[in-house]
């Protein structure tokens, strides 16, 4: 069974989504960069909401090296009812509903199946508990406005913390996995 992982760079305060911290963020380099490669090299497939699909395969298809070539080479899945026929190389756009098209990825899967940033997809698997990971690089930076990685949900969604490190100059990566219901 796959196993939905959402890894997201966000700030102190917890915005995921917006050009600020995207400027912020800038280009992931040395510690980071490797973490960044070991996940993907680990990720049986992506999952992407239409506009982060649409801002990777604006960047990635044209670049080379070890992660460019893990992204462009494995399976993206992308969430959308606007968008038909993608063109980065080995995407495809699941054709129902959101909820029953991941849980069937998560049946037919074995491995990770990684979500960046596509904050509304987060905030619908999590509030669905289709969650099964989260992984989140922290930047010492408080940035005020943009789009929260964590939005309202009906009821409390408990995880349990697995793992801290620090990463390069000031990061911090936190992976959270869903607490287990007695």
């Amino acid at each position: 069974m796959g196993k939905i992982v959402i890894s997201e760079n966000v700030s102190l305060d917890g915005l995921a989504d917006g050009q600020r911290l995207f400027d912020w963020v800038g280009q992931i380099k040395g510690e980071a960069a490797t973490v960044l490669l070991d996940e993907a090299l680990g990720t049986e497939a992506l999952l992407l909401g239409r506009r982060s699909y649409e801002f990777f395969a604006a960047r990635w298809p044209s670049r080379s090296g070890e992660y460019a070539d893990r992204l462009n080479s494995m399976p993206k899945y992308i969430v959308s009812s606007t968008l038909e026929r993608p063109a980065w190389r080995n995407a495809s756009v699941l054709p129902g509903g959101v909820l029953a098209e991941v849980s069937k990825l998560r049946r037919e899967l074995a491995g990770d199946i990684v979500v960046y940033g596509s904050i509304q997809l987060v905030h619908t698997l999590l509030e669905h508990d289709l969650v099964d990971e989260l992984r989140l690089m922290i930047y010492p930076v408080v940035l005020g406005a943009g789009g929260r990685l964590f939005g309202a949900t009906s009821d409390k969604k408990a995880m349990r913390l697995v793992e801290t490190r620090t990463v390069g100059d000031g990061l911090a990566l936190l992976t959270y996995q869903r607490a287990q219901h007695a």
